[in-house]
This record gives structure tokens, C-alpha cells and sequence, in this order.
């Protein structure tokens, strides 16, 4: 399923996409107000969910998509996951770990799929397109064998990035945490409908021109690694999003550099799941 939340009739609704439409569950009387009710209730919650799919059903081109889930009690981050991406910043000079790298997002960067970036005070405005997760269990401590289990779905994240502020700081959260710096979405499409989220083809464009492609078999530590090693520190709870990782190509990387600049069109899309766009304003 791809759930969605969406704005329409005067307020923000609970949807289920198919295809080029969306079934208005809110309208149907579906017995939750956010999706983030649905991912606690797990598989009864997904139940109720299709009993309630027969609601009124409104064309994508008519509503506004929101960001699938608004206030996570966690936003992580893993950085420099992709071989080549870790080469971009062994250019830099940023010193490689023996253990997985990771950054908080404050969840009040969140923003929807086809909202606009707006730079704020950086001057070095950045994309990263990456596969995120929604968790869908309380997770501590889980092997790695079974830590896919805990997934309730994946959706497109492009981690956007003021690299100066990035570097105020050895923890990377405040430049990578401005309002709007984490569009989401365009919905979630829950694990069922993955067969294998190793194999999944990213790419990222501005203004049209491929910036970024890769596949997430690429991954230096998979999406079970990821899960399992933040469990062993602390609990997951159910809605917290993960971003998995973003491959080569971004603007700090390339030579020269190239930061995004007021009109660029941003497009991150993964293959199975959907594209988000956004619009620097």
C-alpha cells in the first residue's frame, strides 16, 4: 500500500494512492487521524486501512501531498554510505570511522514532497537523495537477521544540506536541520510492496540534469546493519524515519563545487517507491 497524507476540502486527510488517484479514507470514517496512529497499530491498523478504501477517490493532480508523517520522535541520519560518496569526502578531509557515522535531522525540518527549500542563512545549499524508513516496532537490540521485520515502509528523503553550517560542528545537526531542509514522501509504500530494498536505483536531478545515480546494493552498511547497530544504544519506536545513505554526485563533492542556487528544481526519485520535488526558493 502507499499511504498519504494530503490536503483538500480545507485541512489535511489520510489517503491511499492508486495510481494517479487517491481513495480519501478520512471521508470513509477511517478511526485514525494520522499515519502515524496506523503505524502503531500495526497490522490491525493496516487492516482497517483497506476496509476503509472505499472512500471517495480525487485525482493526485488535484490535492496537495503532505509530508507523510509531521513530528517523528527520531529523525537519523548514516553518513557517507556509498563507496564513492566516502571518496568524495575522504576529498574533503573528513576523517572515515571504523563504526557507522550518524546525525540527528530535528523533525521540525520536515517538509512536504513538493514544498519549496528555502535556503535560510547558508550560502552553500546542498542536495542528497536517499531511501528512508519509517520503523515499525519498538526496536532494542534486534539482530540483524530479523531487523527488517521492524520496517513498517520506506519513502524518498532528500537530506538537504547548508555544508557551512554542516561543519560548525563535528555533529553535523544544526546544518543539516534548517526549516525545510527534509522534504519526505511522496508517501509511504509499506514493506510488503519491497521485495528487496538492497536493489533499489536513486538518482537525483537539478533543473533536469542527472546530479546523482546509484543503487542501494551499493550501500556499505545495509538497511539490517543500520537498524540493528542504532537498536543495541537505544530503543526505535514506532514512526521514527531513518535516512539509509546518499551516493556520489552531490554539490560539495563535484569539481568544481555547485550549490544550489534560488529556482533550482530539485527531483530525487527511487524506483518502487516515487519522486519528491522541490523547488529553492
Amino acid at each position: 500500500m502507499k499511504l498519504a497524507r494530503f490536503e483538500a476540502k480545507g485541512g489535511a486527510r489520510l489517503g491511499l494512492v492508486h495510481g494517479e488517484e487517491v481513495s480519501d479514507l478520512t471521508a470513509a470514517g477511517l478511526p485514525f487521524a494520522s499515519i502515524d496512529q496506523i503505524i502503531v497499530a500495526g497490522e490491525v491498523g493496516l487492516d482497517l486501512v483497506r476496509r476503509h478504501d472505499g472512500g471517495p477517490r480525487l485525482s493526485l493532480a488535484e490535492v496537495r501531498l503532505l509530508a507523510p508523517v509531521v513530528r517523528p520522535g527520531k529523525y537519523l541520519a548514516i553518513g557517507m554510505n556509498y563507496q564513492k560518496h566516502l571518496e568524495e569526502a575522504d576529498k574533503l578531509g573528513l576523517a572515515r570511522s571504523k563504526h557507522q557515522v550518524w546525525f540527528n535531522k530535528q523533525t521540525s525540518c520536515l517538509s512536504g514532497p513538493f514544498d519549496d527549500i528555502d535556503p535560510g542563512v547558508t550560502e552553500r545549499l546542498d542536495y542528497e537523495v536517499e531511501l528512508g524508513i519509517v520503523i515499525g516496532r519498538r526496536t532494542k537490540r534486534v539482530p540483524q537477521e530479523k531487523a527488517l521485520d521492524h520496517v513498517f515502509g520506506y519513502f524518498v528523503a532528500n537530506d538537504v544540506s547548508a555544508r557551512d553550517w554542516q561543519f560548525h560542528s563535528p555533529t553535523f545537526t544544526i546544518g543539516k536541520s534548517f526549516d525545510t531542509h527534509g522534504p519526505i514522501g511522496p508517501w509511504i509504500v509499506t514493506a510488503d510492496e519491497i521485495d528487496d530494498p538492497q536493489q533499489l536505483d536513486l538518482r537525483c536531478y537539478v533543473n533536469g540534469e542527472l546530479r546523482q545515480s546509484n543503487n542501494t546494493r551499493h550501500m556499505i552498511h545495509r538497511i539490517d546493519e543500520q537498524i540493528s547497530y542504532l537498536s543495541q544504544a537505544f530503543t526505535l519506536e514506532p514512526g521514527d524515519l531513518i535516512a539509509t545513505g546518499t551516493p556520489e554526485g552531490v554539490g560539495i563533492g563535484r569539481d568544481p563545487q555547485v550549490f544550489l542556487r534560488s529556482g533550482d528544481l530539485v527531483r530525487c526519485e527511487i524506483d518502487g517507491i516515487g519522486a519528491i520535488e522541490n523547488r529553492v526558493i
